[in-house]
């Protein structure tokens, strides 16, 4: 009788890059490839050809795909698990979770790639023993996993809080980048519209670059906004733009000011540096975002598998 694999595998698929991940946590990682997101049949098959080679070396028991969006997350819907109104080129209801599900015959588990980094913080991050807190990634986009009680918010689909507007910095006339809506916060904040703003991407610019004033405005009414909403009692700042270690206390200060008092919490009294940190898994949390999608669809495989039992 052929022996259950030990492994899982991941893939978070983001704008720029993706990552495939074979293991089974942060302490046990047996390999990781790095592809670019390009055309969506090449990367794609690419993302296959990974996957293959792991199943035939190693085999895994479960997939777990956390995916830039917006993606369709409703059960019983017949896009589930597609990416759905991308500004992504080419990428616009392309069904992810259904062909590698076929393609590898295990149970698969779909998210956001913001939501599974937010949950792998929860299982093996710094947000360990906390039920409500938010993870959000500035990088291509901008993206929020907000977590309450223990589970991401749903309801008729996942948040998209990269794409709310915000009160601009006074003199900003900036256009934004955004495709859909110009100047939401991922138009103003994200990498691209940093670059757009400054003519250099983020990691070439000094810190004390005019543009990061405006960065850190626009970001601080995000957490403005996530405070008086989701209430989060931590908030984790990732991503490539959240490199620059300065921005963390520029984005404090403006929440500080924006909320000018009107919030009374201990969390926000105590101190703002243990309150918006950097995530505990670093850079890691993205992939391992992946594999805790896979645990989570194995659980659920075994539940449905289990005999039900009739009421006495």
């Amino acid at each position: 009788m052929a022996l259950t694999p030990k492994l899982l595998a991941g893939v978070e698929l983001g704008g720029t890059k993706c990552v495939c991940i074979l293991g089974s946590g942060p302490h046990d990682v047996r390999a990781m490839e790095r592809l670019p997101t390009g055309e969506r049949e090449s990367t794609l098959r690419q993302i296959e050809e990974v996957l293959e080679g792991w199943r035939a070396q190693h085999g895994f028991r479960a997939l777990g795909i956390a995916s830039f969006g917006p993606v369709d997350l409703r059960g019983g819907s017949p896009t589930h698990g597609f990416i759905t109104s991308t500004s992504k080129a080419g990428w616009r209801d392309t069904n992810v979770a259904g062909r590698l599900e076929r393609r590898f015959g295990v149970p698969v588990g779909f998210d956001t790639d913001v939501n599974g980094a937010a949950m792998a913080e929860g299982r093996w991050g710094a947000a360990v023993g906390l039920n409500d807190y938010a993870y959000v990634t500035v990088g291509t986009g901008v993206g929020v996993g907000s977590i309450v009680r223990g589970r991401p918010i749903f309801g008729l689909n996942h948040t998209e809080l990269g794409h709310i507007r915000v009160v601009r910095k006074a003199g900003d006339r900036f256009a934004g980048v955004c495709s859909f809506h110009g100047d939401c916060i991922e138009g103003l904040a994200s990498g691209p519209a940093i670059e757009a703003r400054a003519g250099r991407p983020a990691p070439q610019l000094e810190a004390d670059h005019p543009v990061w004033d405006l960065v850190a405005h626009g970001l601080g009414q995000l957490m403005h906004t996530m405070v008086l909403t989701t209430a989060p009692a931590r908030i984790f700042l990732g991503g490539g733009v959240m490199g620059q270690a300065h921005l963390f206390e520029r984005i404090r200060q403006e929440l500080k000011r924006s909320l000018n008092g009107y919030v009374e919490a201990p969390e926000l009294e105590q101190g703002l540096a243990q309150y918006i940190v950097p995530p505990g898994l670093g850079s890691m949390a993205g992939p391992l975002g992946a594999l805790a999608l896979a645990i989570d669809a194995e659980q659920k495989a075994r539940q449905a598998a289990l005999p039900s039992v009739a009421l006495r």
